[in-house]
């Protein structure tokens, strides 16, 4: 296994799933995270549509920073694939707002209904969302009690993978989970 094949996995696993759980904080710093369906463009941006008056949509309104995972619930216990992620979110608009609803709902359909600039504007109650990556990591595939090719650990750890924009080699970070 290599650095390529991490960011494979990861591409395999946010392509494969439809929901990501965003993690924000609210003005006083409490956290709360909220399930999203989400449409990736790329490897560094994720779309979705919420509510204006979420909690996660007026926690953006103050705080643009967020946390992401995107995780397989179908794999047996102990077989986990997980895709984590940091970076700023926030409502897109203006010249944006074309860009991001070309990507979003996904172009596979998938059951999404088409959403369209109406629908995403005032006075709709709902907006479209941008997250860009800063970091990303995948939780090392490994089988279970059986230490991960790429490090040799036989504990979950995650292993960094830098999005496909930022060209250069992939950087380790087998931090425990």
């Amino acid at each position: 296994m290599s650095s390529d094949d991490l960011a494979s996995h990861a591409r395999a696993i946010i392509a494969a799933n439809l929901y990501l759980t965003l993690g924000t904080a609210g003005p006083d710093g409490h956290p709360w995270t909220s399930p999203v369906y989400f449409a990736p463009a790329g490897d560094r941006e994720f779309y979705w549509v919420s509510g204006t008056d979420a909690s996660h949509s007026r926690h953006l309104a103050e705080r643009p920073q967020v946390s992401m995972v995107v995780f397989d619930s179908t794999v047996a216990p102990y077989h986990g694939r997980a895709v984590y992620a940091v970076g700023e979110a926030g409502e897109v608009s203006g010249g944006d707002l074309d860009r991001g609803l070309r990507s979003y709902p996904r172009s596979d359909g998938r059951g999404a209904t088409p959403v369209t600039r109406e629908d995403v504007t005032a006075p709709a109650p709902y907006r479209l969302y941008r997250a860009l990556v800063s970091q990303m990591w995948v939780l090392c595939p490994r089988e279970p009690g059986r230490p991960c090719p790429l490090h040799g650990l036989a504990r979950d750890h995650r292993a960094r993978v830098i999005p496909a924009e930022n060209a250069g080699p992939t950087a380790q970070d087998p931090a425990a989970v």
